[in-house]
């Protein structure tokens, strides 16, 4: 195949050149190579000019053990201590996760505890102008009191609806139901969660599947790995687990057990290091994997007992794909030659254990609800579906239910009014949040319709791709209230900060980590006290709800946070056997081909609690495999290539008001709805793509300033960040290395350098995500550019949730 005149294999290589130094290290996977040592180099004499580096005193050695929650992965972590001063982080090697891994991010942990120039030292109010960052400490009663009596305010004149909270905290985590429930006993039907690629996937799980079961990709079992853009060595799901199975396939390289292919417009990590690299224009996933689905059909490669036996809707999907897929409709959709489609679909169908993975970047980057059905349904043709080395169906972890709310007048009668995004609604019946529809409600309202905004875990005014609108729309609201730990741009703009404990300073829980193939209860514990008068945000819901008290109060019972924690891990024990320690001897994805014969290590409730307590840890490696008579809980009780549930949605709002560009029976399946992707047209000859990096932190945690060492001179130079643009585009561009331009767009701006870079598709330029800061210190603040910046905002018209397209853009010389 070729790529910009030129042979993929000899594509790759460069490539393999130009990442040598940001890939898995050795043939064993242990560590990143050459990271540590580019971390080291230079980094401790530069360090040396930072005011708070820590100098440990002359002590005793102590190693204490939690679990990093940085990212969604929730690695074990073991802290080197001397005395009370905490020194180093390394991976857990009794960890069933991540034995011994851990990624660039989690190793800078520390950084994020001790600097006190990007951390909230107490409760801080407003003085200076929104977004200037300028605060006075206040007390924590004055600041429990200010928050406490602004919503009982609102509540006394009946506009509960007029508070909206923004919960960052992953779904189904003990800090996410309870700022939902906080949500929920105020009155206010405006809870809104951060949006990721995991959430996509559950939905398509529920319309598919019948239930939004966590995402659970068998990959250590797996012999043919196709990733639709999921960067499992630039950060998706658990960094640790990734960097220990990528040593597991590449352990033998002849033999290469495992076969690794990475379809992706850009040449990732990931996609360098893959044994196939299959470029694809950005936004048209769905096309290929319909495309290859055609492939399998045709030629006869599907399963016919999981198809005949535990499917539903085959008949029109087959017809579907057969009329509106083939290869060579697909390649000029995609720009994948058609021959190569056919290869991979005879690839993926012949495999013994073959799995189609979503999830672009780290996890974050999300797609199109079809996009992730689309793949989903791949899997299920292959009849991969809850099976050895496929995508494993699971209930959600068997954690106690809180006891339901009692809403008073005031409460019942706001939860009745209709949410500010319309999230829900019958125009958007899959969607928990619409940040889209938030910001533009506010910013078209004469007056703000939010008085208070609530922000938990969360930036963002940063890390959405909305062209900068809900930091416009955050300008408008009266009273912002962050819980923070860091001074980063959503706590800016707030009015009232409480701040929350750094995760290393508290206990808080993990619920299964992002991707994992077995169910795990992770929990974090204190390895050091906490360094500043901050408070967890748990303990600080259940304190400001007893200061609004009546049915608010009520609703939080306990006297501290750990206690509902306690509570809700009671389920784990009632449930079925787990386990709460790990030898490391045999890994978890290999006991669990051993079935469901699973003797628990402990014989109580309390001796469970205080094992999780201690090494945060509840795991079960056994699982019944297959199952597909009972596996399924959709209408139809099977698996659904035609939703029922998308097709009863349609009964409530027309496919045109609900965004759906495909009529009829089409509509119901997964297929490709184009959305203008490709180059671009008239003055924007350009299409801009945002990525990843394994050692740039691009959510809500700040990046350790430490990593910054590890980028090169073409990604950061001084201040500067650089856009990355195939050697065709920038010779009829007439640009050159190290060129500056200004990258505009509908909705903004961004002055960057240019990086001729082999491994870009033509037409694109690409921006990595998490530069750009205007908050934390100086060596985040200013540094490079956001491509959030430049990003429409465009909403997946079935889950209405915020889409990373490529984004038309113009090339201006600076």
């Amino acid at each position: 195949m070729k790529f910009n005149g030129k042979d993929i294999t000899e594509l790759l290589a460069l490539n393999r050149r130009n990442f040598i130094t940001l890939i898995v290290g050795g043939a064993v996977g242990i560590g990143l190579s050459p990271l540590p040592w580019k971390m080291a180099d230079d980094s401790a004499i530069w360090t040396q000019n930072w005011p708070w580096v820590p100098v440990p005193p002359v002590g005793e050695f102590l190693h204490e053990k939690t679990v990093c929650t940085l990212c969604p992965g929730g690695c074990g972590i073991e802290v080197r201590k001397v005395d009370d001063r905490a020194v180093k982080i390394e991976g857990r090697t009794d960890y069933p996760v991540n034995p011994g891994g851990i990624c660039p991010l989690g190793m800078g942990g520390l950084q994020l505890l001790y600097n006190e120039q990007i951390r909230f030292t107490g409760p801080v109010k407003r003085v200076g102008p929104r977004g200037s960052g300028k605060y006075v400490n206040i007390g924590w009663d004055e600041a429990l009191s200010m928050l406490a009596g602004r919503i009982s305010g609102l509540r006394k004149v009946g506009k509960v609806d007029s508070i909206t909270v923004i919960d960052g905290n992953r779904m189904r985590s003990t800090m996410a139901v309870m700022i939902e429930r906080l949500t929920k006993a105020i009155g206010s039907p405006n809870y809104m969660r951060i949006p990721t690629s995991e959430d996509t996937f559950q939905t398509a799980g529920m319309l598919m599947q019948g239930s939004d079961s966590p995402m659970a990709y068998d990959l250590e079992n797996s012999d043919y790995i196709l990733s639709f853009g999921s960067g499992l060595l630039d950060g998706w799901g658990a960094p640790g687990r990734i960097i220990n199975a990528w040593g597991q396939w590449r352990k033998d390289r002849l033999k290469r057990a495992t076969r690794i292919i990475q379809v992706e417009s850009r040449a990732s990590n990931t996609a360098s290091k893959a044994d196939q690299w299959v470029p694809a224009r950005p936004g048209t996933e769905a096309a290929l994997a319909l495309g290859i689905a055609h492939v399998i059909i045709k030629k006869g490669l599907h399963n016919t007992e999981f198809v005949n036996t535990s499917a539903s809707g085959f008949s029109a999907f087959k017809e579907m794909v057969l009329d509106h897929y083939s290869p060579e409709k697909v390649a000029e959709i995609t720009g994948t030659d058609s021959n190569k489609i056919i290869s991979l679909a005879e690839g993926f169908a012949k495999a013994k254990a073959p799995v189609a993975v979503c999830g672009k970047g780290k996890g974050a980057l999300n797609g199109s609800l079809y996009e992730s059905m689309a793949i989903l349904a791949l899997n299920a043709l292959v009849g991969n579906i809850n099976m050895p080395g496929g995508v494993l169906v699971h209930d959600p972890l068997p954690l106690d239910k809180l006891a339901d709310i009692e809403p008073d007048a005031i409460a019942a009668d706001g939860l009745q009014r209709s949410r500010l995004d319309q999230a829900g609604s019958a125009k958007y019946p899959f969607s928990r949040s619409l940040f889209s529809n938030f910001a533009e409600a506010i910013i078209k309202a004469p007056k703000s319709p939010v008085d208070t905004l609530l922000i938990f875990s969360a930036n963002p005014a940063f890390t959405l791709p909305d062209g900068g609108e809900i930091k416009r729309a955050m300008e408008k609201v009266p009273f912002i209230v962050s819980f923070s730990p860091y001074h980063d741009e959503s706590a800016y703009m707030a009015d009232l900060v409480l701040p929350d404990h750094n995760f290393l300073e508290k206990t808080d829980d993990i619920v299964w980590p992002a991707g994992l193939q077995y169910p795990l209860y992770g929990m974090t514990r204190p390895v050091v006290e906490p360094l500043y008068d901050t408070r967890n945000s748990g303990d600080v819901i259940i304190q400001m709800a007893k200061q609004i008290g009546g049915a608010v109060g009520d609703a939080f019972p306990w006297e501290e946070y750990e206690e509902v924690l306690k509570q809700r891990a009671r389920g784990l024990f009632d449930s079925s056997a787990g386990l709460t320690g790990y030898d490391g001897a045999t890994p978890a994805w290999k006991q669990m081909k051993k079935g469901n014969g699973i003797s628990p290590d402990y014989d109580s409730f309390d001796k469970m609690w205080e094992e999780i307590k201690s090494g945060g840890l509840w795991y079960r490696p056994a699982h019944t495999y297959k199952n597909w008579g009972s596996l399924f809980k959709t209408p139809s009780g099977k698996f659904e290539f035609l939703s029922t549930k998308i097709e009863l949605a349609a009964k409530e709002a027309s496919l045109e008001e609900m965004g759906i560009s495909a009529t009829g029976d089409e509509a119901f399946m997964p297929h490709y709805e184009h959305k203008g992707h490709g180059k671009g047209e008239g003055s924007h000859s350009l299409r801009m793509v945002p990525y990843e990096m394994i050692n740039l932190a691009s959510g809500w945690a700040p990046n350790p300033p430490y990593l910054k060492k590890t980028l090169f001179d073409h990604q950061l130079l001084k201040d500067e960040s650089f856009a990355e643009i195939n050697p065709e585009t920038a010779s009829k561009l007439r640009l050159k290395q190290g060129d500056r331009v200004v990258l505009k767009s509908h909705k903004g701006e961004v002055k960057v350098r240019i990086n001729i870079f082999e491994g870009a598709m033509p037409g694109y330029v690409y921006l990595p995500l998490g530069l750009g800061h205007t908050a934390y210190d100086d060596f985040l603040n200013g540094k490079g550019v956001n491509p959030n910046h430049l990003v429409d905002g465009g909403m997946d018209p079935l889950s209405g949730q915020p889409v990373w397209w490529d984004t038309p853009v113009k090339l201006i010389r600076a």
